[in-house]
């Protein structure tokens, strides 16, 4: 019986993703990485405060010959800076929903994709899931 309730818990990820590419200008794009979190739950921003003890999260892209990254992901929704009462660590995590932007420049103007994970964890105020990883891969052209 105990196991039917994990098996549930597993099943409705309380994060979904979304991939997508904008054209900037010739030869430069944007990749678009959005996380929709579920009502209760928060996930983990890039960057930490030193105390942290949780999974950041962390984007890779896959090395690509035509395609090189400018500048690290940024990051589009509502930071929250929090600090856990009982053991004294910050975390700086969203809630809702958070868009990780990276700016590429592709070398020349064939179409493509641009490919990776993300790895992250998802937190209540009671429990956190284990890290998951998410691969993507989206076109440009």
């Amino acid at each position: 019986m105990g196991m039917a309730a994990i098996t549930i818990v597993m099943a409705q990820q309380p994060v979904s993703w979304e991939y997508s590419t904008s054209k900037v200008s010739d030869k430069v794009y944007e990749v678009h990485l959005k996380a929709r979190i579920a009502q209760g739950w928060h996930l983990y921003a890039q960057e930490q405060p030193e105390s942290f003890i949780g999974s950041p999260t962390t984007i890779k892209f896959n090395q690509h010959p035509l395609i090189s990254l400018k500048g690290k992901p940024t990051e589009i929704g509502q930071l929250i800076k929090t600090k856990e009462p009982t053991l004294g660590y910050e975390a700086f995590q969203y809630a809702v929903g958070v868009e990780f932007v990276q700016r590429i420049h592709l070398k020349n103007n064939s179409k493509t994709n641009i490919s990776g994970s993300i790895a992250y964890q998802v937190c209540t105020d009671k429990m956190c899931l284990p890290p998951a990883n998410a691969s993507f891969s989206v076109a440009l052209n």
